[in-house]
């Protein structure tokens, strides 16, 4: 029971540490029955150190160390069966099979030498996978993988419902703009400890407390696209991330904010702390899934504001993450930002850091409407920047990338604009080209 539960729910820093500290007690265990020699500090022990340190004859006390060096092959194997299927490495079965072979070598008094040195390694083995899986690199991100990873047939939809939510915990709030930002945009993580999954490019719905004045019934739910990948941004799985701008509603005869009209759940979760309860529904939507089948695939992405979530969490599962996607991908993702200035910028530093590593797979674009002037020397909208690149977005779109929009509902009409006006310029009808990317599922849109 205790290795079953290990294995199944040991993906977190915490139990490794735990892990990692058992096999630490084990080690000192075994050094105590060896009464002519110490264990090495270092977990990691060849099989002649092994067998030196942890070799004792058979006396008087043999059956005791017996009884005991069988409950300590036992636990070894229990430890070591959950670091192995942590890890991803070889099954948890593998390891109680060796586990169970090694208390057989006891059951012989002659061989207590040769228990000790294969359990000093099973030990040693244990405490390698916990380090694989909790330090240097870090543990893969595979283990909330479908099969194959890019088959959506598993996609979870609304898990969680307004009549039966889910309660998550934050974990950090964090406003992420510069002082001159129109407006305050924060960053919340949220502890949903694993029972949560969702996918990149899916939404969770908030529930904010209280009751409405109008008519004393709980407030509807809103839906916020997730700003984070599956795996969280501490990619154990335990957590998700939202990227909420607050709402305000500035009152021109009173010349400040009206506190009245402000928006409810924006408020509500920008003014979180740690240990703040959250109410949520969904995950919902599959609009905006990335369609990983083909790793060649290229994908275009158009944000306006917080309507980048759900593209950082495209960004960080391609370009930050050990994940089969990111291993496979070898197209290009390139990011069209639009916001007033740059202290309004979302997640610059990991979208220069993925430009950096990966400037064949990763491009980005920013539009920032109150320092940059487009072609016609007016204000610079996403809209005008996508115009740039039109010959070469045009040029991909044909040959099967995809193309993702997020943001408020007034970008589209200055998009659609722009598209009708390439279109005609190369001749083409544009509603039989937008038809025939929706066709082929290559147009998404989720705006707000």
């Amino acid at each position: 029971q205790l290795q079953t539960t290990i294995s199944c729910s040991s993906r977190s820093k915490t139990t490794m540490t735990k892990l990692i500290i058992a096999l630490a007690a084990l080690s000192a265990s075994a050094n105590a029955f060896a009464p002519n020699a110490a264990l090495p500090s270092a977990p990691v022990l060849n099989h002649a150190e092994s067998s030196v340190a942890l070799g004792m004859a058979a006396d008087e006390h043999g059956s005791k160390r017996k009884r005991a060096l069988k409950t300590l092959a036992k636990t070894a194997g229990v430890l070591t069966t959950a670091a192995f299927a942590t890890a991803g490495l070889p099954p948890a079965a593998i390891a109680a099979k060796k586990a169970a072979e090694v208390v057989e070598v006891v059951e012989a008094v002659d061989n207590t030498q040769k228990f000790l040195a294969a359990g000093a390694g099973v030990i040693a083995a244990g405490a390698a996978a916990v380090k694989l899986t909790s330090g240097g690199g870090g543990m893969a991100q595979n283990f909330l993988e479908a099969e194959p990873y890019w088959d959506q047939s598993s996609v979870p939809v609304n898990v969680y419902k307004n009549k039966a939510p889910f309660t998550g915990k934050v974990v950090s709030t964090k406003r992420i703009v510069g002082p001159k930002a129109t407006g305050e945009t924060c960053h919340i993580v949220i502890d949903h400890k694993a029972d949560f999954p969702y996918w990149e490019g899916q939404s969770w719905g908030v529930i904010p407390p209280g009751t409405r004045e109008k008519d004393g019934k709980p407030h509807a739910v809103r839906l916020y696209s997730i700003a984070s990948s599956r795996y969280g941004d501490d990619m154990t799985g335990n957590t998700g991330s939202l990227c909420v701008r607050r709402a305000t509603y500035w009152c021109p005869e009173l010349q400040a904010d009206d506190p009245a009209k402000k928006g409810i759940c924006s408020n509500f979760l920008c003014d979180t702390t740690p240990g703040s309860e959250v109410v949520m529904t969904g995950p919902s939507g599959k609009v905006m899934l990335l369609p990983e089948e083909d790793p060649k695939t290229d994908y275009i992405m158009v944000a306006t504001g917080t309507g980048i979530a759900p593209f950082r969490g495209f960004v960080r599962r391609l370009f930050f993450e050990d994940t089969p996607a990111a291993n496979a991908y070898k197209g290009q993702a390139w990011l069209f930002l639009g916001v007033a200035n740059s202290d309004a910028l979302l997640y610059d530093d990991e979208f220069q850091e993925a430009k950096s590593k990966f400037p064949d797979n990763f491009r980005l674009d920013y539009a920032l409407s109150r320092e940059q002037e487009n072609k016609k020397g007016g204000k610079m909208y996403i809209q005008d920047k996508v115009e740039e690149y039109a010959d070469e977005i045009f040029d991909k779109l044909n040959n099967g990338a995809h193309i993702y929009f997020c943001g408020l509902k007034g970008m589209m009409p200055g998009i659609q604009d722009m598209l009708k006006g390439v279109c005609e310029a190369k001749g083409l009808d544009y509603e039989v080209f937008i038809k025939g990317l929706k066709k082929s599922k290559q147009w998404h849109v989720e705006v707000y």
